[in-house]
């Protein structure tokens, strides 16, 4: 058994991970970041949950960017082909399950 705080995980780069658990086709992942992403689609579905900190969600819809803010407890299902981008507003701890090989 091991108690991880999600609140406290640090990293040395914006986006570095640490796999917490292998589910066979998805692994669950915890982040750290203090940096925008880039533009991207996924290759899968993906659970994105903020830990700690603020993170603006960036995604397109009917052609247009849109921006939803996510606080602590904030959570977004991203499907397979949906272009975005999570940008941190300061440090943020964020929560992924996603399919691996996923971007």
């Amino acid at each position: 058994m091991e108690f991880i705080d999600g609140t406290a995980f640090t990293a040395d780069e914006a986006w570095a991970s640490r796999v917490l658990s292998d589910l066979g086709n998805h692994t669950v992942k915890i982040h750290w970041t203090n940096k925008p992403y880039r533009w991207h689609e996924n290759t899968g579905e993906e659970l994105f949950v903020v830990l700690d900190g603020e993170v603006e969600m960036r995604y397109i819809e009917n052609g247009e960017e849109c921006v939803r803010s996510l606080k602590p407890g904030g959570m977004v299902l991203i499907g397979h082909g949906e272009r975005h981008v999570a940008a941190p507003l300061g440090e943020a701890r964020i929560l992924v399950i996603e399919e691996k090989g996923t971007e």
